[in-house]
């Protein structure tokens, strides 16, 4: 593996492979679960659908006051715990054969694997310089492509073999990944608790930190192209474009190994607040030029229609990469000390609400309007990203003036002026 591909060594480089062995493990999750619970578990397909939606829901309500815990608690501890947390809720899968019963597995996964990697994200800024955080979080972020690719390759030896026997062994494998991960989190240091509130004094909230939630919902609108990929994407080239269906196949493998490979690099232009304002919006625009691309992939023959589908997958995973590097730098960038936790938490909601509510509304937008459809989401997606530069600049401020000036000074913003409440 190239240099630039592997992180530097100490904690970086532990949370990296504690990212690769876990995802290593939801990768074969991931590709064998529909089939394991619906032909294994007995589970009807509209059963499966409910919990899952249910689970996550659950996940999402819990997910600030979680946060809030791993803050109180420390991000390592809390979050190995909640790994295990995970470990133990797929490990009940390979014995759990009841509607009820999967709800509450479900729901403990959904809840391990979402507050473990906010937590996880708190260990991350307790561990490394401020300056570093964008770069090692692209580490972080192939190391989760990479470990999702080996386990899908995994998960795909054992849909060949078709057996009960061969997805058991799927989820005992992502069960030991989640374990083995939270034993190499706990080789990282461990971080200062934050100290609990005086009393009669208002425990900080990030709910009421009002940029902090625009930017939040505005990453919302951006994360959308998960979903898209997921599961509006192969519904509109099945039905509405003359493209051969392996064109899916190769737009999963190139949006995944440009991760992989191009994060990293693709990320060392963000040097500060400025820069990442200025990266989301150019991921905004390339993901809003990717979809009218898209758009025009319903005409022509399935030649034509395959160039378009691969050249606008090619400018949407650019788009991905340049508005992750953004947001990373800005959603710990504007988080205060020690509140890491809950605001990581809160952050990453929005790809859960996004995982939620996407494939219906993007189904509905795309599959059934069309290209039309196309237009406006690409419109959304650049709205979106320019929108963030001035939520970015009113989060800068709020932070300043919450930060306590020094010798009775009075509280300026980074750029030297007198800061606003």
């Amino acid at each position: 593996m190239k240099k630039s591909l592997v992180p530097p060594p100490g904690p970086a480089r532990t949370l990296a492979l504690a990212q690769l062995i876990s995802r290593t493990g939801d990768g074969a999750y991931y590709v064998t679960a529909a089939l394991f619970f619906t032909q294994v578990a007995g589970l009807s397909a509209a059963q499966l659908g409910l919990g899952l939606t249910i689970a996550w829901s659950v996940a999402l309500v819990l997910g600030v006051p979680l946060g809030h815990l791993t803050d109180r608690r420390g991000a390592r501890g809390t979050a190995a715990f909640f790994f295990l947390c995970a470990a133990v809720a797929v490990g009940s899968y390979l014995v759990i054969r009841s509607f009820p019963l999967f709800v509450a597995a479900a729901s403990l996964y959904a809840i391990g694997q979402r507050s473990g990697s906010a937590a996880q994200q708190a260990l991350l800024a307790g561990v490394v310089p401020k300056k570093n955080i964008t770069q090692v979080r692209a580490f972080l972020q192939a190391c989760y492509n990479a470990g999702l690719s080996v386990g899908a390759a995994l998960g795909g030896m054992v849909l060949l073999f078709d057996i009960r026997e061969a997805y058991l062994a799927a989820f005992a494998l992502n069960a030991c990944a989640f374990v083995v991960a939270a034993l190499v989190l706990l080789r990282v240091p461990a971080t200062a608790p934050t100290p609990a509130a005086a009393p009669g004094e208002k425990a900080p909230s990030v709910l009421r930190d009002r940029p902090y939630v625009v930017v939040s919902l505005l990453n919302l609108i951006l994360v959308l192209h998960v979903p898209l990929i997921d599961v509006a994407l192969p519904l509109w080239i099945v039905g509405h474009t003359e493209a051969p269906k392996w064109v899916l196949s190769v737009m999963f493998v190139l949006n995944t190994l440009a991760v992989v490979v191009f994060q990293v690099r693709v990320s060392r232009g963000v040097t500060g607040m400025a820069s990442a304002a200025r990266y989301v919006v150019r991921g905004g625009l390339l993901l809003g030029a990717g979809c009218v691309v898209f758009a025009f992939s319903g005409s022509g023959g399935s030649a034509w229609s395959a160039i378009l589908l691969l050249a606008a997958a090619a400018v949407q995973t650019l788009g991905e990469m340049v508005q992750m590097a953004g947001t990373w730098e800005i959603s710990f960038g504007l988080a205060p000390d020690g509140r890491h936790g809950q605001y990581q938490a809160f952050f990453g909601s929005g790809l859960t609400i996004a995982e939620i509510v996407g494939p219906l509304a993007l189904t509905g937008l795309l599959v059934y309007w069309g290209a039309p459809g196309w237009i406006l989401l690409g419109a959304l997606f650049a709205a979106a990203g320019c929108a963030m530069v001035p939520a970015v600049r009113w989060g800068e401020r709020r932070l300043a003036a919450a930060q306590p000036a020094p010798d009775g000074a009075p509280k300026t913003t980074p750029a030297g002026q007198p800061a606003l409440d």
